[in-house]
């Protein structure tokens, strides 16, 4: 199975009412990040069988944008196993209700999302430290006893890529 972790794009400042906080959505510049990344994705041939989402809104809205620059139709899954302050168990179970699908994305939060990337990655089952940005997305391959870390890419990263990506197919104007 190949697992994309996406951490949730910008969302502004962090709200002390729990609630509110689970309502918080993309600020402006996380809107554009999702851009960047989704469209990155695309250039990368990334296709996904099924998008997994934490039920908060920076999270649904982070799934969706990327989503929809992917080419992804079908309908998002939501889990709390993402959910702030779930735990690798609660990711676990996430992963065996999707076992049969070649490739997931699974988008969350941090500190959780960036600990079972580590946890899964990691040879000895010792938490790995990988840091995800926000807008951050890793690509991992695992198979029933292993689990590989292929590549992690940051926004700013990303934005490169596609920015490059584009020129590359702009055509040329000429000079007579």
């Amino acid at each position: 199975m190949v697992i994309y972790f996406l951490r949730h794009a910008s969302a502004g400042q962090h709200l002390a009412n729990p609630k509110k906080d689970e309502r918080r959505a993309l600020d402006e510049s996380g809107i554009e990040q999702c851009g960047y990344v989704g469209r990155a994705l695309a250039a990368l041939d990334t296709q996904v069988d099924v998008i997994v989402s934490s039920p908060l809104k920076r999270a649904t809205q982070t799934a969706s944008l990327v989503g929809n620059e992917i080419g992804y139709e079908t309908k998002i899954q939501i889990d709390d196993g993402l959910r702030p302050g779930a735990g690798f168990a609660d990711f676990r179970k996430l992963l065996n209700k999707y076992a049969k699908q070649e490739t997931i994305m699974v988008v969350g939060h941090n500190p959780n999302l960036s600990e079972f990337l580590g946890r899964m990655v990691s040879t000895t089952g010792c938490r790995a430290s990988v840091d995800l940005k926000k807008g951050a997305v890793a690509r991992v391959e695992s198979t029933r006893n292993t689990a590989a870390l292929q590549w992690c890419l940051t926004p700013k990263l990303l934005r490169t890529i596609y920015a490059s990506a584009a020129e590359s197919v702009r055509p040329k104007t000429s000079r007579k």
